[in-house]
């Protein structure tokens, strides 16, 4: 009997053992194999960082391929100052101190862009994996490959950065694999130069493929062109252009090339009655990213005499964060800034003589072709009334705990066709030009190097030369005085509205042609008004010969015009004032209009004080105040009461195009009576008089039935900073912040500034900059969000520029050796 109950008890054993090494679902999830977990020595316990967050055991380390010695100084924020003698061994000492902090962030993002998520998360993430494949990221970042190679140095950079990459991996055991891999168990893998390029690729899909052909073309077809011209004007008179018309354009003689129509797609296609397409992942009324913001004033508009620059781009925001911070010191450069992790140099940032910042240029690189087939299997297609082979490529998209999917994508003389596999979608027959997709340059990659050991205004132009996508607003300013932007990018010559609409790809006049000389991309100089400035706004003004579209910012351009246009004796505060200027130009448009056509005599008394607490208001939309949240309630009703017609359309997820604000804010200042306040189905005929009640009573009834709801900015609009992994517990969910999507602190729900940086270029550099984040991407450190909120507070850091590693000053956290092998 003893004996039987040991058998027993061993056998429980052993069966507990083999459950807790195995992975289990939860719901649609899968769990790690909860021993290996929770093991003391293996397990998530090891990813908890020290009391004072710095790991000094172990920390100095024999690199391969290192030239010297190269010294890692660690300040209090964890930002590594990397001193070397040359730029190869600095770089393979970034790559190595960044994955440190940042491996599993490296490691998803690429995963993301190059469609494998399934491969450790399973089945759940086989769409976002396939319409990654069949957008031909991974063909983009092979060609950005095939590029580089072109220029040896551009390669010997990029291997010395995934070498030290993978000396940090080769080093790690399963003990020390950050807690994400722990938790959806599996190893990290070697890095590459590829997933170098698909981080940068990554970047361009976030701000270089949006597009709005099937909501425009859509819209086209419902309404008819003189309803869709005079809907969806290109221009808005009171923008202001990053580069205004000083008559440098008027010797430009350019001849723009003739298009054929939109493409029909409605031709030989079952449709529903009303002739329009659906596409839930085209949707929405605004598919741009924008709200970033750079500006550099002239030393003859600061208190100092020398130029500050500042820059404040916007950017998803997440946990871990998108930047790094590093300071690169070289005998050629002493460099500071911000990194993306995975691509070696500094992408935003300053050294002893020059600063520069970004932003994004927001022009549409991305049409759609509808491809004429010449068979019945798709294998051929039809131009210019000759037949063309498709070339196939088979992507073998792995999933976990299943069999790979292999996905056969065919591609064009215009590029992939993506959604061909879907009898359901509306570009089914439609293929993707993109421009991330062409070759770059083979100096593309050297850029942000060339920029890194810049001094002066001819080395930023020779640097930003060879940049192409995402199309980006360099701004720069120099010790010696000189300030300058330019619109940096490649991009299409295009006929009148070509690229508005899906294209017919049967005709090859259709397709670019060619490119915007690189002398004839909009730039500017050391202007009379002794500033230059960019917040996502059109790139030139009206008078520019080249057509060009895109998602343009109408708000925050028009603000900051006028407060650098106003501005005298700037300091670095005026700088940070600018920067959480929670001010809205497109509040300040249509708050007095819409209390013009208000008739206060319908209101009751909660009524009427709802509206003198909204006419009161500043315009501003601070966290504490009551009166941008009624506003808001009021002008996205009024919005939509206009627009009731599409919404009907857009809510049977079909793409439809959305007037803009201004257009909005204009119609009603000037015509009251436009067709499209009228309600359809009413008696009556509505006007903009009607539709501004009818939104306010709307809101008032809502607040009377949710007084809950009746509550500040910061707390009514919400805030969070997720987790990539849209894990809550390494999330920062209880953030109250002010700002606006159309303020220059372009604060949404999960979007805002990602770097805040402000750089006084005087005989010594004086820098400041914050992001909402922090260094380390292990939620068990205290640098992991201790930055957050100091961000959120509006409160900004002294940059530590170090120019010796034996500097000790009171900042020090620790320091790191590297030695040759």
């Amino acid at each position: 009997m003893r004996i039987l109950k040991l058998a027993l008890a061993l056998a429980a054993t052993f069966l507990l053992l083999w459950q807790l090494s195995i992975p289990h679902k939860a719901g649609d999830k899968n769990l790690p194999p909860l021993g290996s977990f929770f093991n003391p020595f293996t397990g998530f316990w090891q990813n908890a960082d020290p009391a004072e967050g710095f790991r000094g055991k172990g920390l100095d380390a024999v690199l391969p391929g290192l030239k010297g010695k190269v010294e890692v100084v660690y300040d209090d924020l964890l930002v590594p100052h990397v001193f070397a003698t040359n730029l190869e061994d600095a770089v393979r000492v970034q790559g190595y101190v960044t994955a440190s902090q940042r491996l599993w962030q490296m490691d998803i993002t690429t995963r993301k862009a190059a469609g494998r998520l399934s491969e450790v998360l399973g089945p759940r993430t086989l769409n976002t994996d396939r319409l990654a494949r069949r957008r031909g990221m991974v063909f983009a970042a092979e060609n950005n490959l095939l590029g580089w190679q072109k220029l040896p140095e551009s390669m010997r950079l990029l291997e010395a950065y995934t070498d030290g990459i993978n000396a940090y991996i080769d080093q790690l055991s399963p003990a020390d694999y950050p807690i994400e891999f722990k938790l959806l168990d599996y190893a990290p893998e070697h890095w590459s130069v590829l997933k170098s390029s698909l981080v940068i690729e990554s970047m361009a899909e976030t701000l270089a493929s949006t597009e709005t052909d099937l909501a425009a073309t859509n819209t086209l077809t419902q309404y008819g062109q003189p309803a869709f011209d005079s809907l969806y004007p290109e221009w808005n008179p009171k923008q202001t252009p990053i580069i205004p018309d000083t008559g440098q354009w008027k010797n430009l003689h350019v001849t723009l090339p003739q298009v054929s129509p939109p493409a029909d797609l409605l031709s030989g296609v079952e449709t529903p009655d009303d002739n329009l397409f659906s596409d839930n992942e085209l949707n929405g009324p605004d598919p741009y990213l924008r709200g970033s913001n750079n500006w550099a004033v002239s030393g003859e508009r600061t208190k100092s005499g020398h130029p500050i620059l500042a820059n404040d781009p916007h950017l998803m925001l997440s946990l871990p964060s998108i930047w790094f911070q590093v300071q690169i010191h070289t005998p050629d450069q002493s460099c500071y800034g911000v990194s993306l992790p995975g691509v070696p140099g500094i992408i935003i940032g300053f050294n002893d003589d020059i600063a520069w910042g970004v932003t994004n240029v927001s022009h549409d690189v991305s049409d759609w072709y509808k491809i004429k087939w010449a068979d019945a299997g798709h294998n051929t297609y039809d131009l210019d009334s000759e037949v063309r082979p498709v070339t196939t490529r088979i992507e073998e998209i792995g999933i976990k705990g299943r069999p790979s999917l292999f996905d056969t994508v065919r591609y064009t003389v215009f590029g992939p066709v993506v959604y061909d596999y879907d009898p359901k979608s509306p570009l089914r027959d439609c293929a993707l030009r993109w421009i991330s997709h062409d070759m770059p340059p083979p100096d593309g990659m050297m850029i942000f190097m060339l920029l890194n050991s810049g001094h002066n205004y001819a080395d930023y132009k020779t640097a930003i030369g060879g940049f192409d996508c995402p199309a980006q607003n360099f701004v720069f300013a120099s010790r010696s005085g000189d300030i300058a932007i330019q619109a940096q990018g490649r991009y299409p010559v295009r006929g009148h509205e070509q690229g508005r609409f899906v294209q017919d790809g049967s005709h090859w006049q259709n397709a670019w042609q060619d490119y915007i000389p690189q002398d004839q991309v909009p730039s500017m100089k050391n202007p009379s008004q002794d500033f230059v400035f960019s917040a996502n706004q059109p790139s030139a003004a009206q008078t520019y010969p080249y057509y060009y579209l895109g998602g343009f910012d109408n708000y925050r351009g028009r603000r900051i015009h006028e407060r650098l246009s106003a501005l005298h004796d700037a300091t670095i505060d005026s700088m940070k004032t600018m920067q959480l200027d929670n001010f809205n130009r497109r509040s300040a448009d249509a708050l007095p209009v819409m209390l013009k056509l208000l008739d206060r005599s319908r209101l009751d008394a909660e009524g009427r004080q709802l509206a003198d607490e909204i006419a009161g208001w500043n315009y501003r939309y601070d966290a504490d105040l009551l009166a941008p949240t009624l506003f808001e309630t009021w002008w996205d009703s009024c919005y939509a009461k206009t627009w009731d017609e599409m919404y009907a359309l857009f809510k049977t997820d079909r793409a439809v195009l959305f007037p803009e604000a201004w257009h909005t804010i204009e119609l009603l200042e000037k015509d009251t009576s436009n067709r499209f306040f009228d309600h359809p189905g009413t008696p009556v005929h509505e006007t903009a008089r009607d539709i501004v009640l009818e939104s306010f009573l709307s809101m008032e009834a809502y607040y009377h039935q949710n007084p809950d709801k009746k509550t500040s900015w910061g707390k009514a609009k919400g805030f969070a900073i997720k987790h990539l992994a849209q894990i809550d517990a390494f999330s920062r969910l209880d953030l109250i912040v002010g700002g606006h999507q159309n303020s220059p602190n372009a604060i949404k729900k999960n979007h805002g500034p990602s770097w805040r940086m402000i750089v006084e270029l005087g005989d010594q550099v004086h820098a400041l900059g914050v992001y909402p984040g922090g260094q380390s991407g292990n939620p068990g450190s205290r640098f992991y969000d201790n930055l957050v909120d100091t961000w959120a507070k509006g409160e900004y850091y002294d940059l530590l520029v170090m120019h010796s590693a034996e500097e000790s000053p009171e900042r020090i956290l620790g320091k790191q050796t590297f030695s040759p092998k």
